[in-house]
């Protein structure tokens, strides 16, 4: 159990509030029956050195009378029960002296003194003794520890929910919105899942208008850029020509890219990972890049397998190409690898920001008026899907993309 848990702490409090009532009640039995034991043997001392003192004649009868009359002592004048009882009885304490001999007796869970003093026999009947209350001590402890056992199990039980949020939230980290965390109680712990639940509902709802709208534009799109883009086939070579097929390109490369995102985001593309080779990858990369072979120089080893999907895969290789390519000096990329990544390296100026700040969608520089800023974007959530680092580093005038950690993929 994790030490940090809420779970845990109340467990942890719980056991030692147990075990302080287990140690409280030992020690206060064996202080309360000292402290009971040492009351009768001052009262039954008290009544037997009085009466031992009368026998003696060193007192009255008046003044024994004052001085046990506090105490409600009986004798037991029927000879036949007082010697039963002196048979029978369980001596106690038993104390002999110059004066007389006195002894406490138990007998059928009463109290007995007795007191001899030459021929003389006194049985004394303790009127108020009561028995040690050693259940009334056990039943309030018992109550005591069942109270405890008791809060214990119901806030344990109150909390419970906590867990379930918890594994939920947990898979909505991860993007999984197929979650349920409902709950019909009342309290705030409910309350907070409830309100999960229904933060989750509308996300779910946002992502599924999100879906749809960018699928119905993406195929409302397609059918007027197909069509310019054979009209413009048809106009006669001139410098408008060229200047329209760069714009439906451009569309199309922005349609392109917008179907990488929305397979990204909706996690379809994930359902179709599968081993390929890193070269077939990449020649499928090459190819949707339209980048002469001449501009790449591939350095990797030619039998490494890795488990991705192919089309999403290959789409960020491609716009890693076309961004080393568009930004350096010689218009040409080395790619190579080791065990655990795969570099992109390209001669130029390093980049003006940080890596985090190209990735973000609609990102460029001011310089670059040929990209709508998606390409980066599109390579770290690809990336990020097959649990792939993205990383950048510029040593000795050459930029450096990396796809780390490819152990994932093997």
């Amino acid at each position: 159990m994790n030490r940090n848990s809420i779970f845990y702490s109340i467990t942890f409090i719980s056991i030692i509030s147990i075990v302080s009532i287990i140690l409280a009640f030992i020690f206060l039995m064996d202080y309360d029956k000292q402290n009971y034991t040492e009351k009768l043997n001052n009262k039954y001392t008290i009544v037997a050195k009085a009466t031992l003192f009368h026998l003696n004649n060193f007192i009255t009868k008046e003044e024994l009378e004052n001085q046990v009359k506090n105490y409600n002592m009986k004798e037991i004048s029927d000879k036949f029960l007082k010697n039963k009882i002196i048979k029978k009885a369980n001596v106690l304490q038993k104390i002999v002296g110059k004066i007389g001999i006195t002894a406490i007796l138990v007998y059928e869970k009463n109290n007995y003194l007795l007191i001899e003093h030459g021929k003389t026999v006194l049985l004394l009947k303790d009127m108020d003794y009561q028995p040690y209350r050693y259940h009334t001590i056990r039943g309030i402890f018992a109550l005591v520890l069942f109270i405890i056992i008791l809060g214990y199990i119901l806030t344990i039980k109150k909390i419970k929910p906590l867990r379930k949020l918890k594994r939920q939230m947990d898979k909505f980290a991860k993007g999984d919105l197929d979650i349920s965390c409902e709950s019909e109680g009342e309290d705030e712990i409910s309350q907070v899942s409830n309100s999960f639940q229904n933060a989750v509902n509308q996300i779910k709802k946002l992502n599924q208008s999100r879906q749809l709208f960018l699928r119905n534009i993406m195929h409302e799109l397609k059918t007027p850029i197909t069509k310019g883009r054979i009209s413009v086939e048809m106009i006669e070579n001139t410098k408008q020509k060229q200047r329209l097929i760069k714009v439906f390109e451009k569309l199309e490369l922005l349609i392109n890219e917008f179907v990488s995102i929305e397979q990204i985001t909706s996690g379809e593309g994930l359902r179709n990972i599968k081993p390929y080779r890193l070269s077939d990858i990449l020649d499928e990369a090459i190819d949707l890049a339209m980048i002469p072979s001449k501009q790449i120089n591939i350095n990797i080893e030619k039998n490494l397998i890795l488990n991705v999907d192919f089309r999403l895969f290959a789409t960020a290789i491609k716009n890693i190409l076309d961004n080393g390519i568009k930004y350096s000096i010689d218009k040409k990329v080395v790619i190579e690898t080791t065990y655990d990544k795969i570099s992109f390296i390209s001669q130029g100026n390093p980049l003006g920001d940080t890596l985090e700040h190209y990735i973000e969608p609609f990102t460029q520089d001011n310089i670059s008026h040929k990209s709508f800023g998606l390409g980066l974007y599109i390579v770290a959530n690809i990336l990020k899907a097959h649990n792939v680092k993205f990383t950048y580093e510029y040593k000795e005038s050459h930029n450096y993309f990396n796809f780390e950690n490819l152990t994932n993929l093997l």
